[in-house]
């Protein structure tokens, strides 16, 4: 079941948060490239439910429309801050109230902010292995931004285009999910 919506989803345990603010511009380029409507989420939407949920049936009734949506979402835009070489704790407490089989099949945009280099292979060594349990369909191009990669908010050329890249792979992955379901149709 889908809800035709690219959803994002970002660790970030406060706001104003960098980390959101890309993930939110990489889920709404991707959304207008498919011609779908986008919606992004972050810790603090699952509110203080999800701290001693052990399942998605211990969350609030908001908290369980988030997880919902991003169960149903086509694709995801998932991002994190980058504390100590990894994502936050939080947001893999998120991550381990999904069933296995829920993302299954779909397409995800990695992305990662941080202080700088010493972080950067986060979204390799943490978020892919971390997605591959999932069984998803993970773009090979993933973004890693450190805070000298943007100026006055905007992402560099460099980061554009490995935006751009990532976003070309998911739009792919879309169109061939898509062709799949069009065949299970018939």
């Amino acid at each position: 079941m889908s809800n035709n919506l690219i959803v994002g989803f970002s660790g970030n345990i406060s706001r104003p948060s960098s980390t959101k603010r890309f993930v939110e511009s990489v889920t709404e380029a991707l959304a207008k490239q498919a011609g779908l409507k986008h919606e992004v989420f972050d810790i603090e939407d699952l509110g203080t439910s999800l701290t001693a949920a052990r399942s998605v049936a211990d969350l609030d009734p908001a908290a369980r429309r988030v997880i919902r949506t991003i169960i149903n979402a086509e694709a995801l835009v998932i991002g994190s801050p980058t504390y100590k070489g990894s994502y936050t704790g939080l947001f893999k407490h998120v991550i381990d109230l999904l069933d296995p089989s829920d993302l299954r099949g779909k397409p995800i945009v990695l992305t990662a902010t941080g202080g700088g280099d010493r972080h950067s292979l986060v979204v390799e060594h943490q978020l892919r292995p971390l997605f591959a349990f999932f069984e998803a369909f993970v773009t090979p191009t993933a973004i890693y931004a450190s805070g000298r990669d943007f100026t006055d908010g905007a992402p560099s050329p460099a980061i554009l285009n490995r935006v751009n890249q990532a976003l070309g792979e998911a739009s792919l992955l879309l169109s061939a999910r898509s062709l799949s379901a069009a065949i299970a149709a018939e």
